[in-house]
């Protein structure tokens, strides 16, 4: 397998594989607004059009205009503003939301939704965008999807499946020449570490926020996953923010998230946070930069 590391002077390129639209304001937004603003080449690729969502805004909820039949290109809107928000650029896989199962006995996804899809077939328009963008760099979900939603799940073994079938010269030839990309991230956002330090904070300075701490009465810090990687965001909190409100019919802009202000979240943590969980490439962690190691020409590639 041949990793092409790039050139002093080219630009790097970045791929963050979302589940739906939303997701990339509420996961790694900071960090794709700082790269983007960086000069890097940032693309989302949101698997699904999120058209199950539930509206989650109180202000939306009676609103007789958002009718099931609607909603896809209500989601397709509210992601073309929060894209323009980020700077970044976008591309839909195209798969249609599975929606999060409820109920005793729990009900069956709906047939030919994204997480009932073969995972080589859900792969294969994934592996067609990775060898023609070409990224240096590949973030997506944990195994368990960073909560347990079954498009997430599915999020994570596509990503997975079409990191190595895009490298493999023997798969699908019509998809494109091969691209092995370097290096592949989970983002790791949400754990008691960061949910903890900013609770210390807020309690240190008379402000505590009950659901946070309600929360951290859920969390266990042992089964946090490991932090190679950390980007300072402070800069771009406020672009997180804005692109998260854009998805109006899935984000209440009252809620308790946006009440943690971001001085607190400056002065209690300050980053988003990753877990290397491929790389082709040698690598020194922990790391402060995804691009680590691909920065200059010197690095060696892994035999």
């Amino acid at each position: 397998m041949t990793v092409q590391l790039p050139a002093p002077d080219e630009t790097l390129r970045m791929v963050a594989v979302h589940a739906h639209p939303d997701d990339e304001s509420s996961k790694g937004a900071g960090t794709t607004a700082r790269y983007a603003r960086e000069g890097a080449q940032v693309t989302v690729i949101t698997c699904t059009g999120g058209e199950r969502g539930d509206i989650l805004n109180p202000r939306l909820r009676d609103d007789p205009t958002l009718t099931p039949e609607v909603m896809p290109a209500v989601r397709r809107r509210e992601m073309a503003t929060a894209q323009e928000i980020l700077g970044v650029d976008h591309e839909w896989l195209g798969f249609v939301d599975s929606g999060l199962p409820e109920g005793d006995p729990m009900p069956a996804l709906p047939e030919g939704s994204f997480a009932t899809l073969p995972v080589e077939e859900a792969a294969a328009p994934l592996v067609e965008a990775l060898r023609r963008l070409r990224p240096h760099v590949l973030t997506t979900y944990d195994e368990n999807g960073g909560y347990p939603h079954p498009d997430h799940i599915q999020t994570n073994r596509v990503s997975l499946a079409a990191f190595d079938l895009a490298a493999d010269p023997d798969f699908a030839p019509e998809l494109g020449e091969p691209w092995a990309v370097p290096k592949l991230y989970y983002i790791n956002g949400f754990h008691r570490q960061r949910f903890s330090a900013v609770a210390r904070h807020m309690r240190a300075a008379g402000t505590p926020h009950e659901e946070l701490e309600q929360m951290l009465q859920r969390l266990d810090e042992s089964t946090d996953r490991v932090l190679t990687t950390r980007i300072d965001v402070r800069e771009f909190l406020g672009v997180r923010d804005d692109a998260l409100r854009a998805h109006a019919t899935q984000v209440d802009p009252d809620g308790p998230f946006f009440r943690i202000s971001h001085d607190v979240e400056t002065e209690a943590w300050g980053t988003e946070d990753y877990e290397l969980h491929i790389s082709r490439i040698g690598v020194k962690l922990p790391e402060q930069d995804l691009f680590a190691g691909l920065r200059h020409e010197s690095v060696e590639a892994r035999p």
